[in-house]
């Protein structure tokens, strides 16, 4: 059996497609080893992996020369640790899901020989991942048609984007009923970066909802622990029943129960609502230089299942107003998630194992 190193950035929407990975590994009887940065604590706790070790990284600045050589002084650190720790496991390949964390291993990786794979989850290949492409064997694509992504025809394998076990366990839950005599339950999440915009606009889009919807509603609310108790008092006022906490752990169980989710465009999140099968109004995060959010958005809403509110346009009263729409035709909320399933890959996990078994063999 061989032995293979996951490198992902500590973020939610790096660590979870990493660990889906990681868990088909382990069931074909390989070893896993896990390498990401101080991050992980947060999301890492149920990785895998025979071993998680913490590499130095940061994020290129190149707009201000201090900081910008203080961070190529953190990532000359971490190439440093990667390859003493590469060298220690000798892996038959590693396997990069993108972020500048994933710069030092697989730069590393590249100078012991070791193969590597690079995963792109998203609809447009990042920054890191275009950085690094040229040391890797393979790029594995979440997507078709990935923007940035054409001058490496020769290397690309499209393999869908890997979504948990704790996601495939619900996949095949039927979409609830929805009706006048039945609850009706949203759930908004908003990742790392996301969730204080929903904080914000939630809790007037809701209570601006008509009673006979907002009485029969079960709201549950990933949001900051610093929004918890004001949104809390929001919602007591509108007498809304709101389950709220800063993290999910049974996210995909909570999603599977859904009539309609709001969330952000990451990758993973995209992925996960095709695999599940869940109509949603994304709200793309803003800002990001190439526009990653939107097109993994975009994406799914010409599929039918989900529609994109951007943020610079969204107030309590145009979620309010979207919201009651959809809630209204409950046969165009169940075809929007039969829809939301074309996005799906169920096989990815497959697909990208065997791509990194193959690497291996072939390194």
């Amino acid at each position: 059996m061989s032995k293979f190193v996951m490198v992902a950035g500590g973020t939610g929407g790096h660590l979870f497609p990493a660990q889906a990975l990681a868990e088909e590994l382990l069931r074909r009887g390989h070893t896993v080893y896990l390498m990401t940065d101080a991050r992980a604590k947060n999301y890492g706790g149920d990785f895998p992996a025979v071993e998680t070790i913490i590499v130095p990284a940061a994020t290129p600045n190149l707009r201000h020369p201090v900081k910008a050589f203080k961070a190529g002084l953190k990532i000359l650190g971490g190439v440093r640790k990667a390859h003493k720790e590469l060298k220690r496991i000798d892996p038959d390949a590693i396997v990069g899901f993108g972020g500048y964390p994933t710069f030092p291993p697989f730069l590393a990786a590249s100078m012991l020989g070791i193969p590597g794979v690079l995963h792109e989850a998203n609809s447009v290949l990042g920054r890191a991942n275009r950085a690094l492409v040229r040391f890797a064997e393979k790029l594995a694509l979440g997507f078709d048609d990935t923007k940035y992504a054409e001058p490496y025809a020769s290397k690309i394998v499209l393999t869908g984007n890997p979504v948990r076990d704790m996601v495939l366990n619900v996949a095949d839950e039927p979409f609830p009923p929805l009706g006048a005599d039945h609850d009706v339950r949203i759930t908004v999440f908003g990742g790392s970066q996301g969730a204080q915009v929903f904080s914000q606009m939630l809790p007037g889009a809701i209570t601006a909802l008509p009673e006979e919807l907002r009485s029969r509603l079960k709201l549950v609310q990933q949001c900051r622990e610093e929004d918890l108790q004001r949104m809390a008092e929001v919602y007591a006022q509108g007498r809304v029943s709101v389950e709220a906490a800063p993290f999910f752990k049974d996210l995909p169980r909570l999603l599977s129960k859904s009539h309609l989710v709001i969330c952000r465009a990451g990758a993973l999140t995209v992925s996960e609502m095709g695999a599940i099968g869940r109509p949603g109004i994304y709200v793309p995060l803003p800002g990001s230089i190439d526009q990653d959010q939107l097109n993994n958005a975009k994406r799914m809403e010409a599929s039918g299942g989900g529609v994109v509110m951007e943020q610079a346009a969204l107030s309590p009263h145009s979620l309010a107003t979207k919201i009651t729409e959809l809630l209204a035709y409950p046969e165009r909320l169940q075809e929007m998630a039969s829809n939301a399933k074309k996005i799906g890959m169920p096989d990815a996990v497959q697909r990208l194992a065997d791509l990194t078994e193959q690497t291996a063999k072939a390194g």
